[in-house]
């Protein structure tokens, strides 16, 4: 991994405004934070990303890409990424982004979903509503980083850290590929739920 002093000004301050963002949400760490963390003037953050929301943009789109990135390894090649701080912030931070209620938020939600569909389409896999059940499992996904707190309490280790992530990716992965319901169970919930209706007034 590269140190500090090997990476561009502009690396170093999207890398720190992905940790500070990750920690303290993208209201949470100001300009200022930033370039100070960096090392560098706000006036060179402003030269390189021109406001804090370009900055968050640029963010978004390399977390992304990062993330997906890792997603695709595992896919088309089997490859399991170690997992590291670094991973572990970025998962953090898309977190954080597209759940502050900001458009750049939902948009940046928006296009998780559609990386969710495009893995789908190239699966054998058949569901009812394909596009709920990427959704659904996104939320799912990330609500065991938004619960980082109640997990490592009864889990007696930091889910934030790769050995405490390692424990609930190994219970997820047993979810998977466990049947929780059998099919006949699963058929008669779906008699059920077809048969609701809004209730009326």
């Amino acid at each position: 991994m590269s140190s500090p002093g090997d990476l561009t000004a502009r690396a170093r301050i999207r890398d720190a405004a992905i940790e500070l963002f990750a920690d303290r949400g993208i209201d949470g760490a100001t300009i200022r934070d930033i370039a100070q963390k960096a090392g560098v003037s706000s006036g060179l953050l402003r030269h390189h990303f021109g406001s804090k929301e370009g900055l968050r943009d640029a963010c978004d789109e390399y977390v992304l890409n990062e993330l997906t990135a890792l997603g695709n390894r595992f896919i088309e090649f089997q490859v399991v990424d170690r997992i590291t701080p670094g991973m572990l912030r970025m998962q953090r931070y898309i977190t954080r982004s597209v759940l502050d209620g900001s458009p750049a938020g939902s948009a940046l939600f928006d296009r998780l979903i559609e990386y969710g569909e495009r893995w789908f389409a190239a699966t054998d896999l058949k569901v009812e509503d394909p596009r709920a059940f990427i959704a659904v499992i996104s939320v799912m996904k990330m609500s065991m980083l938004t619960s980082r707190d109640q997990l490592s309490r009864v889990l007696g280790v930091d889910t934030g850290e790769p050995e405490g992530w390692a424990r609930v990716l190994r219970a997820s992965l047993e979810i998977f590929s466990t049947p929780l319901v059998t099919r006949a169970q699963a058929d008669l919930a779906r008699t059920a739920l077809d048969g609701l209706s809004p209730s009326e007034e």
